[in-house]
């Protein structure tokens, strides 16, 4: 029996209200050379036996069961364990993928074999029409100079599963592991890009990204992963381009450590200064400085 060509990955944790219109959503797909992989996290409500019920039913469907919890991206990285897939394709238990989504998304990302890496929901692009690849320069370019990529949440992307396996996955870095393995991977293999309309993302109180817009640090350590990622030899930017990029996020960084400074939050600030690797005189001089231009 031949592999699929996609191993659409459903990590979950206590998404019974969810799970079911997400599975839904995959099995709808006009696409059908796919598995669908759901990983329930240890759930303690009805999460895993809605997603066995479906599996009863659909031979495209395996569903597992951690024996302990394992969090966020060590979750992700199991259910890649399981793939077979020559894509990875991360469909979470609360989220949704439009009928034609997957035969766009997969249909593009195969014109372009040499790509690790595809990214959809992108606003259109004025200079050419979507699909394209980037070079790793390019797409660091692009997302330092230009148009943000890298803050893409799985659900808008598709990885190619050779390459996820030689980098060795998500590191597991909690909130930022996504934002992380995009750097990753594009500082190694041409990125594709792609357009709008063929996933929906659910926003609900219950996701721990709402941390994001509830924590000053945690957005603040995006900054940090930035300049841990640019400082890294395999960045593909060339020493200029490099020492702009990181210079704008130390600007980043020390007005972010003021402005928490300065709203009387000085736990957060001093926290924010010993995450960032910058002296108090490093930061003064960083805030002052102009936004720099490759």
């Amino acid at each position: 029996m031949m592999p699929p060509l996609v191993s659409v990955l459903m990590t979950a944790y206590n998404r019974e209200k969810y799970i079911a219109e997400a599975i839904e959503s995959v099995l709808a797909s006009t696409f059908q050379d796919y598995e669908l992989i759901v990983v329930d996290d240890c759930s303690s409500d009805k999460s895993y036996e809605i997603a066995l019920t479906y599996a009863k039913k659909d031979l495209h469907i395996r569903v597992y069961r951690n024996e302990r919890n394992l969090g966020d991206y060590p979750n992700r990285n199991r259910a890649a364990s399981y793939a077979a897939g020559k894509y990875l394709k991360y469909i979470d238990a609360d989220d949704y993928v439009y009928p034609h989504g997957l035969s766009v998304i997969v249909g593009m990302v195969e014109r372009f074999p040499e790509a690790a890496l595809g990214f959809a929901s992108l606003e259109q692009d004025v200079k050419r029409p979507f699909p394209f690849q980037l070079s790793p320069r390019e797409a660091y370019l692009r997302h330092y100079f230009e148009q943000p990529l890298f803050h893409k949440a799985p659900l808008s992307a598709i990885i190619r599963t050779e390459a996820f396996q030689v980098v060795g996955g998500f590191t597991g870095k909690r909130y930022v592991g996504d934002f992380e393995l995009w750097h990753i991977l594009a500082g190694r293999y041409p990125v594709v890009l792609m357009p709008q309309g063929v996933v929906w993302y659910r926003e609900h109180s219950e996701q721990e990204m709402q941390q994001n817009r509830t924590s000053v640090l945690i957005p603040f350590e995006y900054l940090n992963i930035a300049v841990e990622q640019l400082g890294h030899p395999q960045c593909p930017l060339l020493p200029n381009e490099r020492a702009c990029a990181i210079s704008g996020l130390k600007l980043a960084q020390a007005r972010t450590i003021f402005r928490t400074l300065a709203s009387g939050d000085c736990r957060c600030a001093r926290e924010m200064l010993r995450r960032s690797g910058l002296s108090v005189g490093e930061a003064l001089l960083a805030a002052f400085r102009k936004a720099p231009k490759p």
